[in-house]
């Protein structure tokens, strides 16, 4: 069928709340948009069905551990070889790779960021993007990015994929349609969505404008942390992150890729749509998760757990137990904790974390953390509640509290995060914020037994 928004051809609608989508996170999906276009018992057929091509897109080395292994066998109109000619270079300069250090731009200090704010440009998913900070080697596959999307209009006629990375998009205003190889994924704020390394797709917007935030993910893709003794329930489940189900275009017109490889930019030209599979089936594709489904978990007693408590998807590094990237949510959540300072306590870390606000108040910084806006907490800097959070948190009466209305996250890395020349001289940096911890005073008391 044909969805009257778009005119890709989707596969038959799903009975139930799952209707275009399938659930399930790292599943072994199967799906077609035309009866038997997909070959049973199978991956290369002679010939087959429809006149399509096989053809697979692989997600690791195909010598990868069997539960780490990932790829996806797609039935095509054309193979990719057609979606691909001469390529030309060409300039997006606010979108960076690291390594990407700025001689004149110190990246040493807590920073914090109000909104960027829309302007009466076009701008598309690639004309629109504004990288924040860069961190690790995207040569050698390891680090990150972190970008700020304005998207004031559709793609037409365009179409996008990294080499480089796997995107994990945070909306936080207007709603977008990601048209992609193997279906469509619509993302509005309060979800979440993952773009694979490789794969091939269109934006347009629904509504808009459109701002949000996006992680560029160049090591090893994101995956649900363990749970260690929490066990099999609570935090992100598998259940409630979704995949689309197949679409294809079969349409002539002259149409643009453009493809990020090694930092670089690339265009070809084609004459047709390459959003051109029609049936496929394996465990390397396109995710959303809505953040209204993770269910925190805390202390229920005394003391304030650390915010790897609040891990939605671990990107893993080289070493055990320390991530490449942490996608770490604070969203509406019961405070309970009997004689402890609630808020997050003040402390130095060994991963850089950067915070965006989707919506609300958050509780360690009541003032001047802005929905949209960014914070960034550098490796081994100090960082915690200002003067005005501090002071309520020890003197207010220990009852049990809802935040509510809250919703904020955190891009946590191993590597330190570089700011570019826009997070740096472009961006609506606030100036004054390392004066929020100005008035915190000393309060030491030498005498026996003194609170």
């Amino acid at each position: 069928m044909t969805d009257p928004l778009n005119p890709m051809t989707v596969a038959p609608s799903l009975p139930g709340p799952h209707q275009g989508y399938m659930p399930g996170f790292g599943n072994d999906f199967e799906t077609e948009a035309l009866p038997g276009a997909l070959p049973q018992g199978m991956n290369s057929p002679q010939k087959c069905n429809y006149g399509l091509y096989g053809e697979q897109l692989s997600g690791t080395a195909f010598t990868a551990p069997s539960h780490q292994n990932e790829r996806t066998w797609c039935y095509r109109i054309r193979p990719s070889v057609k979606h691909s000619s001469r390529y030309e270079k060409i300039a997006l300069p606010y979108w960076q790779s690291a390594p990407h250090v700025v001689d004149d731009v110190i990246s040493l200090g807590q920073y914090r960021w109000d909104a960027v704010p829309h302007s009466d440009e076009t701008l598309t998913w690639l004309t629109g993007m504004r990288t924040m900070t860069t961190a690790g080697d995207v040569n050698t596959q390891v680090g990150m990015a972190s970008h700020i999307y304005l998207v004031t209009a559709s793609m037409v006629d365009e179409y996008f994929y990294s080499a480089d990375s796997e995107l994990l998009v945070v909306p936080q205003e207007g709603r977008l349609r990601f048209c992609t190889e193997l279906g469509i994924i619509d993302l509005e704020p309060k979800e979440i969505a993952i773009l694979p390394r490789g794969l091939l797709y269109r934006v347009e917007l629904i509504d808009g404008p459109a701002r949000g935030f996006v992680c560029e993910n160049y090591g090893q893709k994101f995956e649900l942390p363990g749970r260690g003794p929490i066990g099999a329930n609570c935090m992100a489940n598998r259940r409630d992150f979704k995949t689309p189900v197949a679409a294809f275009e079969d349409r002539e017109a002259p149409s643009t890729v453009t493809i990020k490889w090694c930092g670089q930019f690339h265009e070809t030209k084609i004459g047709h749509s390459p959003l051109d599979v029609v049936a496929w089936h394996g465990n390397y594709a396109p995710v959303k998760y809505d953040l209204r489904t993770y269910c925190p978990v805390g202390a229920i007693l005394f003391d304030h757990p650390d915010p790897s408590i609040f891990t939605v998807l671990t990107a893993p590094s080289g070493v055990p137990g320390t991530a490449n990237i942490d996608f770490v949510l604070f969203r509406e959540r019961w405070m309970v904790m009997e004689n402890t300072f609630r808020p997050p306590w003040y402390h130095k870390n060994v991963m850089s974390e950067l915070m965006g606000n989707i919506y609300g108040q958050y509780d360690a910084k009541p003032q001047g953390f802005v929905p949209g806006g960014m914070s960034l907490h550098n490796m081994m800097l100090p960082h915690g509640p200002d003067r005005e959070a501090f002071d309520k948190a020890s003197n207010t009466a220990l009852k049990p509290e809802k935040l509510d209305n809250t919703m904020s996250f955190m891009f946590e890395t191993r590597f330190p995060q570089h700011l570019t020349e826009f997070a740096a001289k472009e961006a609506p940096l606030q100036d004054d914020y390392i004066d929020c911890w100005e008035s915190i005073e000393k309060k030491f008391d030498g005498t026996p037994g003194k609170k």
